[in-house]
């Protein structure tokens, strides 16, 4: 029987008009891939919290090596031998590699700090993991999988026992996943357990062998064997329920209506070169490609965030030069739903209906600018029901929501501005099963209502399942173009095939490709 490194024995853990975990029960063992799963709201974020020291229980039991324990901070987790890689990057982009591997506990000789030592513990820890980096580079230069696996790297210097990923791939390509699967594989191989805190199932079989289930607050499946379950299982356990696939009424753009977005030969800053798209009332167009083809940076150039150095863009019909985000809102309707929600989508500190209403406080301002709170609630509470966001109340702060409704309140703030073109990036990175159905349910219902959507997502079967069009792009050009036929295994094929054969012409349409 494998070595039981850490325990949850009943955790109870209470917010303010909410039971977050009740009865909670996890059991780590040496050597495992532990896959924690369940729907955002389940509880998961709160229980690693507790594990890292952030939150106390308010009942139950932590045990390591059999022993009950008690974590504070953070920093008392690190000592007990716990290690946290987050979904958003934990590192200081001004230092270097070595410094950030060894920031929590720098090697020093006679009380003075020892570069030498720091420099010498960082090659040892990436050579553990079998990584090729320069310790004294700068960590901004890097990648999001090379700054994850520096974190990683954190983790061994300070001799984690047991490592939680939460979301480690959400920002990766498949080659960059494979890799830290690679590294996973290595930890485990030295007795590290491994905790597994993903939405994508076919990763988490491929990678897992045990696995907790949490459904409101409970632990509905409890550190039990991977092999003896289906996905099918696993999703029934998360939501209660078996789950089909969304079934979307027909919806039909009107393709020979005026594009409402046309982007003309542009060339940014970013090295986009000769970029041309339309989009029209009603069509939802794709952007995919790879992590770092360039599909958000082309988006910023629209909103203004990134210089444009040729080309022309066009909306509505009519030339526009747009230089920021406010200005693309105000002047042209445009709308744009970030895929960093907690950083660039929500006001984490501030409540939900200030978070829903910012686009339109003009509009409900009175005399010297005053918006009231009562204006607030009204136009908030009527996009909350639309869109069935679980809140406690309109004055909760956006911090206190799971990241599928944070991205929903994001969504609620565009559609109380009437936008007239909506750009979508990333819209269900992150989030449960049920959530990503009913955001795909949404988008399809704003194209039906005739609102055109440029939409980006690295999610290649929710990119067949909702666009008309999608747009292929690799190394900041345009690859080709497939008519889609919401048939995945067809559309997949010939999108990928278009990513990976750079033989196509830049401007490849579906009938080019070999």
């Amino acid at each position: 029987m494998s070595e039981v490194l850490l325990e949850c024995d009943g955790i109870v853990k209470v917010f303010p008009g909410v039971r977050a975990l009740d009865d909670v029960g996890l059991r780590l063992t040496a050597g495992s891939v532990h896959a924690l799963l369940g729907e955002n709201g389940a509880g998961k974020s709160t229980l690693i919290k507790i594990l890292t020291g952030v939150h106390t229980p308010d009942g139950g039991r932590l045990l390591r090596d059999g022993d009950e324990i008690h974590l504070r901070s953070p920093l008392e987790a690190t000592r007990a031998g716990i290690g946290v890689v987050h979904q958003e990057r934990n590192v200081i982009p001004g230092f270097s590699v070595a410094e950030n591997i060894t920031l929590q506990s720098p090697p020093s000789r006679r009380g003075l700090f020892d570069r030498e030592a720091m420099t010498e513990s960082a090659r040892r820890c990436l050579a553990e993991l079998g990584l090729d980096l320069d310790p004294h580079r700068p960590v901004r230069e890097l990648s999001v999988a090379q700054q994850q696996l520096v974190e990683i790297a954190k983790a061994l210097h300070t001799e984690s026992r047991v490592l939680l990923l939460d979301e480690p791939t959400a920002s990766l390509s498949p080659q960059d996943s494979e890799h830290l699967f690679d590294v996973v594989r290595r930890l485990t191989a030295r007795g590290t357990c491994v905790v597994f805190v993903s939405h994508k199932l076919e990763e988490v079989f491929a990678i897992c062998d045990t696995v907790t289930v949490l459904r409101d607050g409970r632990s509905v499946l409890e550190s039990a064997p991977l092999a003896g379950h289906t996905q099918d299982d696993v999703v029934t356990l998360m939501v209660g329920r078996a789950h089909t696939t969304t079934e979307l009424s027909p919806r039909a753009g009107d393709t020979s209506a005026a594009p409402a977005l046309s982007l003309v030969d542009v060339s940014t800053a970013a090295g986009h070169q000769g970029v041309s798209i339309d989009v029209r009332p009603g069509e939802i167009v794709g952007l995919y490609g790879l992590v770092g083809a360039g599909r958000s940076e082309l988006v910023k150039a629209v909103l203004g965030l990134e210089r444009i150095t040729g080309g022309e863009i066009r909306v509505h019909g009519r030339a526009a030069r747009i230089g920021s985000p406010r200005q693309a809102l105000h002047e042209h309707g445009i709308g744009y739903l970030t895929e960093n929600r907690k950083e660039e989508g929500v006001f984490l500190g501030q409540p939900i209906d200030r978070n829903i209403t910012v686009t339109v406080w003009r509009r409900l301002a009175r005399a010297l600018g005053y918006v009231s709170s009562r204006q607030e609630r009204d136009t908030a509470q009527d996009l909350v029901q639309r869109l069935g966001i679980r809140i406690a109340g309109l004055r909760q702060n956006a911090g206190e929501l799971s990241g599928g409704n944070q991205q929903k309140v994001s969504l609620a703030k565009w559609l109380a501005v009437d936008t007239r073109l909506l750009i979508v990036d990333e819209p269900t990175v992150g989030v449960d099963v049920r959530t990503k159905h009913a955001f795909h349910e949404l988008i399809w219902e704003l194209a039906a209502g005739g609102l055109p959507i440029l939409l980006i997502s690295s999610d290649l079967a929710e990119m067949v399942t909702l666009a008309d069009r999608i747009v292929v792009m690799a190394d900041h050009h345009i690859r080709g173009e497939v008519d889609n036929d919401h048939d995945y295994e067809r559309m997949s094929g010939r999108v990928i095939r278009i990513i990976h054969d750079r033989t196509v012409p830049a401007v490849a349409t579906e009938g080019s490709t070999p």
